[in-house]
């Protein structure tokens, strides 16, 4: 029997490219999102079989508590839980918008989906694999360069929330070790997908390209092999760890 991949975010550049990724790799796929029929439009073409497309909102307690409890009874247990849902929110201009114009209900609707949408996703996964544990057990969260860099053009709620999964990711770690789950995380830098493409247009590429020491923007490919590794055997000594997907633009 395939291991069962759930995948948050499912329908987006970067959800779509992990989710393609994983089942060619020979998990089965609960392929999710907020649009219920772009997700099950995806689990129809991923190759192989057993996928299957489901609605979620991940900043709705009820829903993930629920989403997640059905997958479980309905589908299969998760073997591994990969949050890749999120929100940027910009300006009319496509452009950041500053600290002193941030209105509360901006910043408190990035955070209910990047941050506690995370967090709502991981405790639900480890109250599962605490009654129900699994022999290959992973979670992984998404964080991003911004969190890491103070971001130059997401916005201080994108940011702050993208900081907040990397000490998540740390104290989840901890706390599912005993429980044989392991908890890690990616951060993006500047991948071609359409949450990039709300601030940067493509004739600019070269030149931020020139930025980069790999000359490149990142594919969404580049971020489903990451995640392909965390899902796999490969990663089982590896917990509470952050894998920068950047072409070089962080360096430690």
């Amino acid at each position: 029997m395939a291991l069962l991949a759930f995948v948050t975010g499912a329908a987006g550049g970067i959800g779509n490219a992990v989710a393609t990724r994983l089942a060619k790799d020979g998990f089965r796929v609960a392929a999710s999102d907020l649009d219920a029929e772009r997700a099950e439009q995806l689990a129809a073409t991923l190759p192989g079989a057993g996928h299957v497309g489901l609605a979620l909102d991940v900043s709705d307690e009820n829903a993930v508590v629920d989403g997640l409890a059905r997958v479980e009874r309905e589908i299969a247990p998760v073997n591994v839980m990969v949050a890749a849902a999120g929100l940027l929110i910009l300006d009319e201009n496509g452009q950041r918008r500053p600290i002193i114009e941030t209105a509360v209900d901006e910043w408190e609707r990035t955070q209910r989906v990047n941050s506690t949408g995370t967090f709502l996703l991981i405790r639900e996964y480890l109250r599962h694999r605490a009654s129900a544990p699994l022999p290959h057990a992973r979670f992984i969260a998404f964080s991003s360069v911004a969190a890491q860099l103070g971001g130059y053009r997401s916005s201080s709620a994108y940011i702050a929330s993208k900081s907040a999964v990397l000490g998540l990711v740390k104290a989840a770690a901890r706390e599912a070790a005993p429980i044989g789950v392991t908890v890690n995380a990616v951060a993006p830098g500047l991948i071609d997908a359409p949450m990039l493409r709300l601030s940067l247009d493509p004739s600019n590429d070269s030149e931020i390209a020139r930025s980069i020491p790999l000359n490149r923007i990142g594919t969404p490919d580049d971020v489903a092999g990451a995640v392909a590794f965390l899902a796999g055997p490969d990663s089982a000594y590896l917990t509470g760890a952050t894998i920068d997907i950047n072409g070089g633009y962080r360096m430690q």
